[in-house]
C-alpha cells in the first residue's frame, strides 16, 4: 500500500456503545471505528445478525446488563422483570442465561439503590466460572468502590461527584482492574443535566490519578442514540473527542492512539487487530495529519478498511 506520506492508523476501537441498527454501523465505520463493544444490547438476538457482517465494524456484546427492579437504570431501559435481580441466589442463572445466548462479556450495574454488594459480588464470581470478563458500570463514588470490592475485571465510566485518590488509583492497579472512563458521555451528562455536586471535572481529575498510577485505561464513549437516554452521543465521531478528552486529563497522545487501538485488543480478548501487523486483521484507517503532533488529527480520514474491505465500497 502506497500511503503517500500519509499516516495509517490501525482501526479505532471503542470499548462502550450502544448499538442501534444499520446507521450505528455506518456512522462508527465513517469515523474508522472497526471495532466497538455493545453493553448492554436487548435482546441480544435482535444485535447478533449486525455483529460480523463483512466490511462493517465488529461488534462484541455483554447482552442485558444485570440491573435491579429498583434502580435508575432497569427503570430507564425498561427490562423485563426476569432480567432484574432481587437477591444473589438469582446471579448465577443469570450469568449462564447470558453465556447461552451467546454474550461475549458480562456486565452488571452498580448503583444506589441498586443491586447490593452480595448480589455484585455473586455476579463477578459467577462470570469468573464462566471464564468471561466482568464489566460494571460506575458514575458515582460508591457504586465505584462497590464495584471494587465485587472484584469486577472492567469499570466503565468515573465518578462525577468525587475525583478518585492516587492511592485509589493504585489499588486499582495492584488488582488489576481495566477502567474505560467514557469521558465524552461524563462531558454530555454535566452539560445536559448539570446537576450540585456533579462535575467534569471530578471525572478528569479522577482520570489523571488512574493514568499516573499505571491502570490500563481503553477509550470508550458511551455511544448511543436512545430516546431514554440521560444524553445522547454520537456513534463514530465522539470516539475523536474521547481521545481529545484523555490527552486533556494528561494522556500522551500516543497513549491516547494505544487506547483505541493496541490496549483494547490485549485486554478484551481482540489480539487478532488493534495493530498494523502481518496475520493480524486488516483494519486500517488512512489520516491525512499526525495524530502525534494534534490528537484531533484522527478524524482527518481519507480511507476505511474493515476487515480488508475499503468503507466506501460496502454495499450493506
Amino acid at each position: 500500500m502506497d500511503c503517500d506520506s500519509h499516516i495509517l492508523l490501525p482501526g479505532l476501537i471503542d470499548a462502550h456503545i450502544h448499538l442501534n441498527g444499520m446507521p450505528s454501523l455506518h456512522a462508527l465505520l465513517a469515523s474508522g471505528v472497526t471495532t466497538a463493544l455493545d453493553m448492554g444490547g436487548f435482546p441480544l438476538s435482535d444485535l447478533t445478525p449486525l455483529c460480523s457482517l463483512p466490511g462493517l465494524p465488529t461488534i462484541r456484546s455483554t447482552g442485558p446488563a444485570a440491573s435491579s427492579p429498583n434502580g435508575m437504570h432497569s427503570k430507564l431501559t425498561r427490562l423485563p422483570t426476569e432480567l432484574l435481580l432481587s437477591s444473589a441466589d438469582q446471579a448465577a442463572q443469570f450469568v449462564a442465561d447470558r453465556v447461552a445466548e451467546g454474550s461475549d462479556y458480562i456486565k452488571l450495574i452498580t448503583d444506589v439503590p441498586g443491586l447490593d454488594q452480595a448480589t455484585l459480588n455473586a455476579l463477578v464470581e459467577a462470570s469468573h466460572g464462566h471464564g468471561k470478563v466482568c464489566f460494571a458500570h460506575a458514575a458515582k463514588s460508591i457504586p465505584y468502590a462497590m464495584a471494587q470490592e465485587a472484584n469486577v475485571d472492567v469499570v466503565t465510566h468515573v465518578p462525577l461527584d468525587t475525583r478518585l485518590s492516587l492511592a485509589a488509583a493504585r489499588s486499582m492497579k495492584s488488582k488489576h482492574r481495566i477502567a474505560v472512563p467514557t469521558l465524552t458521555m461524563m462531558e454530555a451528562i454535566v452539560l445536559k443535566l448539570p446537576r450540585a455536586g456533579l462535575t467534569y471535572e471530578e471525572a478528569r481529575e479522577s482520570v489523571r490519578e488512574l493514568y499516573k498510577a499505571g491502570v490500563p485505561i481503553l477509550a470508550g464513549t458511551d455511544a448511543n442514540t436512545f430516546e431514554w437516554s440521560l444524553s445522547s452521543v454520537q456513534h463514530g465521531e465522539s470516539l475523536h473527542r474521547e481521545l481529545q478528552l484523555l490527552v486533556g486529563a494528561g494522556f500522551s497522545n500516543i497513549d491516547a492512539l494505544r487506547a483505541a487501538t493496541v490496549m483494547p485488543a490485549k485486554y478484551l480478548g481482540l489480539e487478532d487487530r488493534g495493530a498494523i501487523e502481518v496475520g493480524k486483521r486488516a483494519d486500517l484507517v488512512l489520516i491525512e495529519e499526525n495524530p502525534l503532533i494534534k490528537i484531533g488529527a484522527t478524524r482527518s480520514i481519507i480511507e476505511v478498511w474493515c476487515g480488508g474491505v475499503l468503507a466506501k465500497e460496502v454495499k450493506h
